[in-house]
């Protein structure tokens, strides 16, 4: 770690063999800590300005953000320092020091307000960490004097807001290159899936991280460059000098480091990434909105690719960003219009082929661009908070349509794992059962093993209460990357979907047979059918067969096919059973 970094530590105020016994002074019995790496990675997960202290209250380790906030050398002297002579060497007057040495000394959790040297408020706080050691956690209630804001302040973490930073990089803009003019980068980042740290612990928990996330952020910068908070879990920052995509990457890497490691509000551990992208100026514009927005456009790029990305803005990146608005102005009209509609695909039991139910697929039927395949717009519907919705109207449209059938035939439908995070999707399937009667033995709920690796424990909790209600489950896509015994052992799934690409040889012959024969037997010994997907030929029949599946799907049996078609494929499925003879004994 080096310094200037948000987490780059003071040399420490005891050397190792001293600070040892310190820091693992815990109470009779307890293991002493990991000493000086254990010792950093707690100071890692506190936040930019921390001092952490041992039992004794000996200062055992602190920040660089922390000596600048006490007005104090970053590289202490002298071994076993107290915290009284630590805050007797800082800028604090009386009361502070009073107040902090106070607080050092409470039980439990605890917060002061302090006034620094400069005249600036201080939030301290106090969190309690194992083998009684404290963390006092210190936050600046506004930016620094040395850089007013006035009122493009942002009231949360003191960071300029949307409209200052706008000024500042209008007025950077308009500088000419002997007022220090020029080329300089504009970087917008991003908390990747900081909804779930609100969702989970709660707003205020929420809001420390950001308040910890700014003072890392204005930590991590070189003196000129503006941090800002855009808006929500969104921060941006203006690069004043070495603005060549080289360094403004090696740059976003060092903030995606810093700001990704963990943070522990309230004692609470909270685990974040980064994406960021980027913009130069004049290469990417000559305004500040342009600037902005074609950062926001990099930024998006990043998250596409997988999140925990980085990623400088393109013209390319631009063309696609306007397809894609395009595409969701469409799909908002589309969902508006409805001009969605559901093919369904039979479903073959073996070994007499016969037909047990078929899986809706949706379609979108576009007025100038006819159907368009759901992979090129489920992901934009997820993305723009549309899922949830159309996912409740392709539930409600399958089991009308499903009421339609001979019984038993079932109805499969799949749900996007947003659904379980973003809807009501045990109202959904409620209302859709209840609405058209179907018996809910005849609807079964297709998720893919992505969706239980972002919230386990609630998804898992939702898939048991539509199984008490007497909705089947499968699991869509076995073995495509996430596959685990553990996740088939944590659900009774009723089925096991195998995914395409194992059946039609893509990965090669011998693999794919033992791929399929491994799964089959996987699902016998759990209870579990297995329906293999794709199957378009006998001979794939045949292997699959032959492996050990109990269920087929794919274009030898039927391509999905539109409403108006399927009495006529009920009834062809209906007229080769008849066709079968029983052989007598």
């Amino acid at each position: 770690m080096t310094p200037g970094t948000a987490l780059s530590l003071a040399r420490p105020v005891r050397d190792r063999a001293a600070r040892v016994p310190a820091f693992a002074n815990g109470a009779a019995g307890e293991a002493p800590g990991d000493s000086e790496d254990e010792a950093a990675g707690l100071l890692a997960a506190l936040g930019g300005a921390a001092v952490l202290l041992g039992a004794d209250l000996g200062v055992d380790l602190l920040t660089e953000a922390a000596a600048r906030l006490l007005g104090v050398a970053a590289h202490p002297t002298g071994a076993g320092e107290k915290l009284k002579d630590l805050l007797d060497r800082s800028h604090l007057g009386p009361a502070a020091r009073q107040a902090l040495g106070s607080l050092a000394r409470l039980d439990g959790k605890g917060s002061a307000c302090l006034r620094s040297g400069a005249g600036a408020k201080i939030l301290a706080r106090r969190v309690a960490l194992p083998h009684r050691r404290t963390a006092l956690l210190l936050t600046p209630d506004r930016p620094p004097p040395e850089a007013p804001l006035g009122q493009h302040a942002d009231p949360l973490t003191g960071l300029a807001d949307r409209a200052g930073f706008i000024a500042a990089v209008t007025a950077r803009l308009g500088q000419t290159p002997a007022e220090g003019g020029g080329a300089f980068g504009v970087l917008v980042l991003d908390l990747d899936r900081f909804h779930v740290v609100n969702d989970t612990l709660g707003p205020a928990i929420g809001d420390q991280v950001l308040i910890a996330v700014a003072a890392r952020l204005r930590a991590a910068l070189r003196a000129g460059d503006l941090p800002a908070r855009l808006n929500g879990d969104e921060f941006a920052v203006l690069i004043h000098a070495g603005t060549g995509v080289a360094e403004l990457e090696a740059l976003a890497r060092r903030l995606m480091d810093t700001l990704g490691r963990p943070y522990l509000p309230d004692g609470q551990p909270v685990s974040l990434s980064l994406s960021v992208g980027i913009a130069r100026a004049p290469e990417d514009g000559t305004a500040a909105d342009t600037l902005l927005r074609r950062a926001a456009i990099a930024l998006h790029a990043a998250k596409a690719a997988g999140r925990a990305r980085l990623a400088a803005f393109t013209p390319e990146m631009q063309a696609r960003s306007e397809t894609r608005r395009q595409m969701e102005t469409d799909l908002r009209r589309a969902f508006a219009l409805r001009q969605f509609e559901l093919h369904y695909q039979p479903q073959v039991e073996l070994p007499d082929n016969r037909l047990f139910g078929f899986e809706a697929l949706l379609r979108w039927r576009h007025p100038a661009r006819g159907f368009i395949p759901p992979d090129q717009f489920v992901p934009v519907a997820e993305e723009v908070g549309l899922i949830a919705p159309i996912g409740a109207w392709v539930l409600a449209a399958a089991c009308a349509e499903a009421t339609r059938w001979p019984a038993p035939l079932t109805v499969a439908v799949n749900v996007s794992g947003l659904q379980f995070e973003q809807g009501d999707l045990l109202g959904a399937v409620a209302s859709a059962l209840d609405r058209t009667g179907l018996a809910p033995e005849r609807l079964e709920i297709e998720i893919t093993e992505s969706a239980l690796l972002v919230n386990p424990e609630a998804t898992l909790g939702i898939l048991h209460q539509l199984r008490e209600r007497g909705v089947r489950i499968a699991m869509d896509d076995f073995g495509t990357g996430y596959s685990s015994l553990t996740r088939l052992q944590s659900f009774p799934f009723d089925r096991i979907k195998i995914d395409r690409s194992f059946v039609s040889g893509r990965r090669g012959l011998a693999e794919g047979r033992a791929i399929v024969r491994a799964i089959a037997g996987l699902g016998a010994s759990l209870g579990m059918r297995t329906i293999a997907e794709g199957v378009e030929t006998e001979e794939q029949l045949a292997s699959v067969r032959a492996e050990g599946c109990t269920e087929v799907q794919g274009y030898l049996f039927g391509r999905p096919a539109a409403v108006c078609d399927l009495p006529a494929v009920i009834a062809g499925f209906g007229r080769r059973a008849a066709q079968v003879t029983e052989i007598p004994v």
